[in-house]
């Protein structure tokens, strides 16, 4: 569904034109499920899919040597007000380090991200692709790295 070798990936520079609107998403720091509660009294996730899958090779490259691992793809849609407003992507090697991230179901993935004082994230990139902005980052749970992608719809700006 989403295809983050088309987006034009990087480290926020502050020269760059970035839409006021956007910016207070895209550089947060936080948690963006945390963020998005705050702001839609109804916020839930969809899963779309989650399954054993190829990265792309933007993923790959900030993963590291993974080839010998069963990858998990999970993608999914946050919703306000009924309507998805981010759409993410996560890259996760299947191992006992992501055992309690792979089964949470249709729970945020943020909120076990950014619970946990132990699970560390690593720089932010932001990116764009004909006018929708993005941003990703790895996390590291016990000795494994993992990505989230983040995809910032229109309708979250609204």
């Amino acid at each position: 569904m989403f295809n983050p070798d088309k987006f034009h990936w990087r480290t926020f520079d502050a020269s760059e034109n970035i839409p006021a609107h956007v910016l207070p998403w895209l550089l947060d720091n936080s948690s963006l499920t945390a963020k998005l509660k705050n702001k839609y009294s109804d916020f839930r996730v969809t899963v779309i899919s989650q399954v054993e899958n190829t990265p792309y090779d933007c993923e790959l490259r900030l993963l590291g040597d993974i080839s010998d691992e069963t990858i998990i793809v999970r993608e999914v849609e946050l919703l306000g007000e009924e309507q998805p407003v981010v759409f993410a992507r996560s890259v996760i090697p299947k191992n006992i380090d992501t055992n309690k991230l792979l089964s949470i179901g249709s729970k945020p993935l943020g909120e076990l991200l950014f619970d946990d004082p132990l699970i560390k994230r690593d720089q932010l990139e932001v990116g764009q692709h004909q006018g929708v902005w993005a941003r990703r980052s790895t996390f590291v749970v016990g000795t494994t790295k993992l990505l989230v992608s983040e995809i910032f719809l229109e309708k979250l700006y609204a």
